[in-house]
């Protein structure tokens, strides 16, 4: 409790709220579609291909928009860009309530959707910028147990999509948006280090090098697969248990929430052991427990459990990452989280259709499983060779922190020899 509470004065605890109730809220809304998946697929009815498409825009039209928001912010200011962002979140929410009522409407609101799912890497800078570098995973995993607003979209867009029909949803979802948009005009401070902040060119370096794109590959089964699995999960209980509309989202929000709340511990464990360390272990049980998901597809006590325990481990891969990514480039986190955050989280939008393919042409959802699998167990090998270099330049052994000047001088160093080492 002593370290908690000096943790918090380390930083802006308000701000640090502030940021987490913006991401939560943009998470909720972000996966609406997926959350009343068999309402929408029932009422319009979608072909399997054109259901897989519907969960699959959102987040691709999320993980494109990310990049641009995080650039916002870096010239506006991360508050100023959440405000900003949160606004067109508003009308967003309008056009699906007033206009959307065919397929194609369905898909323009994907995209809208999108706009919420942009939030990620500003939010996690707005609230990590106030902490010292040895706090900023813990902070970041704070933050970004927003993703919890994932669980609560499973559970309640579900029931209020029974009662009052799914477009309604879209109009409850913009009066709920105003909720976060006050807390942080009234709490939300901008960080200081906004003020120390690189050139353009800094900013968009790591576009150009080797440890952007190693890094958007291992985020792409970490927070893609928990975002793909997230949208996709609704429709496999509905589909393949036959639970009702309103269970298969409650089941959801079990394996949903267990993602949110995981990712604080590790955020919080990669400050201790390290995020390369704890991306190591967080790989492998996802792999293993997807494949064990796709054995155990005539159970749906063991399914449940299985997918739990594979969200864990993917929140606690999510706050590793951003565990290392403010390590790697401390100057430009903001946009470089943000691009990170984008490449990544084009992978959850192949979950859906992987999963969907693999029905559709061999008869089970295993293939599209165990397909999974082996793109983390892959990233897992590129992470290993190339931690080795990481532990020599701008991080200690496993992952963690340097500390002190050395550790900051160590740490700009290593992001040039990085970026030397790119080109």
């Amino acid at each position: 409790m002593n370290s908690f509470k000096t943790f918090l004065k380390a930083g802006h605890s308000p701000t640090l709220f502030a940021a987490f109730l913006y991401f939560a809220f943009s998470c909720c809304i972000w996966v609406l579609n997926g959350a009343m998946a068999p309402f929408i697929t029932e009422d319009l009815k979608l072909s399997a291909a054109q259901k897989g498409l519907m969960l699959s825009v959102p987040i691709f039209a999320g993980a494109l928009m990310r990049f641009p928001l995080g650039i916002l912010a870096q010239y506006i200011g991360r508050k100023s860009a959440t405000l900003v962002e949160m606004g067109m979140i508003i009308v967003a929410m309008l056009f699906g309530y007033f206009f959307v009522h065919s397929f194609s409407d369905l898909l323009a609101m994907g995209c809208l959707l999108g706009i919420a799912g942009a939030s990620f890497g500003v939010a996690l800078s707005l609230g990590s910028g106030w902490f010292p570098p040895k706090h900023k995973g813990l902070a970041m995993g704070l933050v970004g147990a927003g993703n919890v607003g994932t669980a609560v979209s499973v559970l309640i867009a579900p029931p209020l999509a029974q009662a009052y029909g799914w477009q309604t949803v879209y109009g409850l979802a913009a009066i709920a948006i105003c909720i976060p948009m006050l807390v942080m005009v009234v709490f939300a401070k901008e960080p200081p280090d906004r003020d120390a902040h690189a050139s353009f060119r800094e900013h968009v370096a790591c576009l150009f090098e080797k440890d952007g794109w190693a890094f958007s590959i291992i985020y792409g089964v970490t927070f893609g697969g928990f975002i793909g699995l997230t949208s996709f999960l609704p429709s496999y209980y509905h589909d393949q248990f036959h639970v009702s509309k309103v269970e298969a989202g409650q089941l959801t929000m079990l394996a949903a929430f267990m993602g949110a709340a995981l990712r604080i511990f590790g955020g919080w464990i990669s400050d201790r052991w390290g995020g390369v360390n704890t991306l190591s272990v967080v790989i492998v049980t996802v792999a293993i427990c997807l494949v064990l998901c796709g054995l155990a597809s005539a159970s749906l006590a063991t399914t449940t459990l299985l997918m739990m325990l594979c969200f864990a481990a993917l929140g606690a891969g999510n706050g590793a990452v951003f565990q290392l990514v403010p390590l790697r480039w401390p100057l430009s986190t903001a946009v470089a989280g943000s691009m990170i955050g984008e490449i990544g989280a084009l992978g959850g939008g192949l979950v859906p259709n992987m999963m969907g393919l693999s029905k559709q042409y061999a008869g089970t959802y295993l293939w599209g499983f165990v397909g999974i699998a082996v793109l983390a167990m892959v990233s897992l090998l590129m992470m290993r060779v190339m931690q080795v270099r990481w532990t020599r330049t701008w991080a200690e052994k496993g992952g963690r922190a340097r500390h002190g000047v050395a550790g900051s001088v160590n740490a700009a160093a290593g992001t040039s020899a990085s970026t030397a080492a790119a080109r």
